[in-house]
């Protein structure tokens, strides 16, 4: 099984967890990353990533997220492959990153990308014919896969 996760996903478990769907989400990601460390799922990673999480500005929650991105298994750049298929995905209604991720989700073959962005899942599950990568909920995504 092959997961991208994007950087609202990464962050998840270093947000404040007073709110019980921050605190469920952080569970569900936090047990990702585990089957991830064992190697039964594999993360996608791409440039995408490694850009958002370097204008993260508390240093020491940039240090967590970079070292969670050593598990990567395959790892996408962005190139004008990518940045072509991104500007097709972003005339579906998908903000620039969102569709960039997307793009590289696609083409690093993740079987899922997961997000934490309520609006962005129903965007692509309303364009599922267009967007060729499951987007949905780690919570949602977690309790049909074990």
């Amino acid at each position: 099984m092959k997961i991208y996760l994007d950087v609202c996903c990464l962050n998840r478990p270093f947000d404040e967890q007073t709110q019980d769907r921050v605190h469920i989400e952080a569970e569900a990601i936090t047990t990702i990353l585990k089957h991830v460390e064992s190697s039964e799922w594999a993360l996608v990673g791409s440039g995408v990533i490694n850009y958002e999480i370097s204008k993260t500005i508390d240093e020491e929650r940039r240090a967590r997220l970079q070292l969670l991105m050593q598990g990567v298994s395959t790892f996408v750049l962005v190139d004008q492959k990518s940045q072509f298929r991104a500007l097709q995905i972003q005339t579906l209604g998908i903000k620039t990153y969102d569709a960039l991720h997307i793009a590289c989700a696609e083409m690093g073959k993740a079987d899922v990308m997961l997000t934490t962005d309520d609006k962005l899942i129903k965007s692509a599950k309303r364009n599922s014919e267009k967007i060729h990568v499951e987007i949905e909920n780690p919570l949602a995504w977690l309790q049909k896969v074990v």
